[in-house]
């Protein structure tokens, strides 16, 4: 069972929201509230009040679809936050010297996707992106950030290909030693990211 619940035309913008909004994707809709409850962030009440609103949603259509739902079982499928209009919304700030500073005042949309369903079985139905390899951060951003891990992987991959034409100890002791020192610094990257 799933239910849905949007919040329209919330103050404040959508970039400020998703740092809310990350901190509860994928979780327990009570560890989302007790997170929300206790978030510093102004942007955390208008979001609550969206997830509560989807709790009510949840019931109600199994109310109607004859169903029993255990609120408790409820997770937060998909959460997402859109930006919402800024005309009508732009303001002057007083400026020293006799200036004005142009501001613009943010709204923005929020959706919350809860569902019953448990969170493993929508892993194994793939539907949940865990067919996907994990990356670190900084190879998803690519560019710079992934070009120096890039560059030691291919240098590990040409040395083991030497090796095998080649077939010399010295050059295969060297390349092992390279694989362990990337492994480890994989294992290093990866559990700091954790």
């Amino acid at each position: 069972m799933e239910a849905r619940a949007s919040a329209k035309y919330l103050r404040g913008s959508a970039q400020k929201a998703r740092l809310v909004i990350d901190m509860i994707r994928g979780k327990n809709v009570n560890q989302a509230l007790a997170i929300l409850r206790y978030s510093n962030k102004r942007a955390a009440l208008g979001i609550e009040k969206c997830v509560k609103s989807a709790i009510a949603n949840a019931n109600e259509a199994a109310e109607k679809a004859n169903v029993s739902v255990d609120p408790d079982e409820l997770w937060l499928k998909a959460v997402y936050v859109d930006r919402g209009p800024t005309k009508h919304r732009r303001r002057v700030r007083p400026a020293p010297q006799g200036r004005a500073y142009r501001e613009q005042r943010h709204f923005c949309h929020i959706t919350i996707l809860l569902s019953s369903e448990s969170q493993e079985a929508e892993k194994a139905d793939g539907k949940s992106g865990a067919a996907r390899p994990s990356v670190s951060k900084r190879a998803k951003r690519g560019g710079a950030a992934a070009a120096p891990r890039a560059k030691r992987v291919a240098k590990v991959e040409a040395d083991t290909a030497r090796e095998a034409t080649a077939g010399e100890s010295k050059p295969q002791k060297k390349a092992s030693k390279a694989a362990s020192k990337l492994g480890a610094a994989l294992r290093r990257r990866k559990k700091t990211e954790e």
